[in-house]
């Protein structure tokens, strides 16, 4: 069994390593990168991927983030495009074919396949020299010293230079496109990720009550107001306009301070000027506004008028957080 301090010794001298294969294959881009850019943005067809074992894997990567970033691609595996998958490539898609060595007997079969048809064909190869860097109409070096493996065996720098190559392609055809987070949002309705990008603080503060009361409320009246509407705050408002806001917080302080209630207003316990937002504001905006402050809820304005009230929580069960 290694110790302790040899375990994180491999560990970081595998991530540096890694680090190192990308710092590398950045020496690579040429004008070569940039014409597989061109070639990608001028594409009326889609982007078909494919390579063989590890390789493959990174390929599935790469046409995921493609797709969710403006550029249609669709993936084929090497070994099922011999046996009816190249009907998927139509006349006007280009191919990036993926290959450490470039010189595995799927490639040497499929690369003139891939070319009977006119489509473009992209080698990110990391092997010049190959069958496939030779078939290539443009390159994309992922050359790599080593693999990370102590037997120089299993993929590993290389396929993180696979992967990084395609992430750098698919940056650059996403500004050259003007892909904004509009776009983004539209591709990526599910999850927090694409809550983050659409949902408003309108579609939170509708599900709420709207608690308010009148700056000469009573202490009971308030109370009241608060527990009712389960939001543990209440806003004070006058022409539906935000004077302040109370929360449960407050009226505890209030308790320990005064023993005779009678007298006292909402005025006079409630916080002046609180933090708002917009209703049309992001959800996340909200929730960076109620972080900075250390607050647990948000009065919701429109047109500085009194929209209604969210509640940490109501960020929270969206997952947002």
């Amino acid at each position: 069994m290694k110790s302790k301090k040899s375990i994180l010794n491999t560990a970081v001298s595998t991530l540096r390593m890694e680090a190192g294969a990308i710092d590398s294959i950045s020496n690579f881009l040429d004008e070569s990168f940039v014409s597989v850019v061109e070639l990608l943005l001028g594409l009326r067809g889609r982007v078909i991927i494919t390579g063989i074992g590890k390789s493959a894997i990174i390929a599935q990567k790469i046409v995921a983030t493609l797709n969710s970033t403006g550029t249609p691609a669709i993936f084929m595996h090497a070994a099922d495009a011999v046996h009816g998958d190249l009907g998927m490539i139509q006349k006007d898609d280009a191919i990036i074919c993926l290959s450490k060595s470039g010189n595995t007997p799927e490639v040497k079969l499929l690369a003139p396949l891939l070319k009977q048809g006119g489509n473009p064909l992209i080698g990110m190869v990391g092997n010049m020299d190959s069958y496939l860097a030779r078939q290539a109409d443009f390159i994309l070096n992922t050359t790599v010293e080593k693999e990370a493996c102590p037997h120089n065996l299993a993929p590993t720098t290389s396929t993180i230079a696979q992967l990084a190559m395609g992430d750098a392609l698919a940056i650059c055809l996403l500004e050259a496109r003007g892909f904004n987070e509009q776009d983004f949002a539209r591709f990526h309705p599910g999850g927090s990720l694409g809550k983050k990008l659409y949902l408003k603080v309108s579609d939170l503060a509708v599900r709420n009550e709207k608690p308010s009361v009148n700056s000469d409320a009573a202490v009971k009246d308030v109370i009241i107001e608060i527990s009712k509407n389960r939001l543990g705050a209440v806003a004070v408002t006058e022409d539906n306009r935000i004077l302040g806001i109370i929360t449960d917080g407050d009226i505890r302080r209030m308790l320990e301070r005064h023993t005779n209630l009678a007298n006292i207003s909402a005025h006079e316990i409630m916080t002046a000027n609180p933090k708002s937002v917009d209703k049309d504001e992001l959800a996340v905006n909200a929730l960076e506004i109620i972080k900075k402050h250390n607050i647990t809820q948000l009065p919701v304005t429109q047109s500085n008028m009194y929209f209604g009230m969210i509640h940490l929580h109501d960020i929270i069960q969206e997952g947002i957080i």
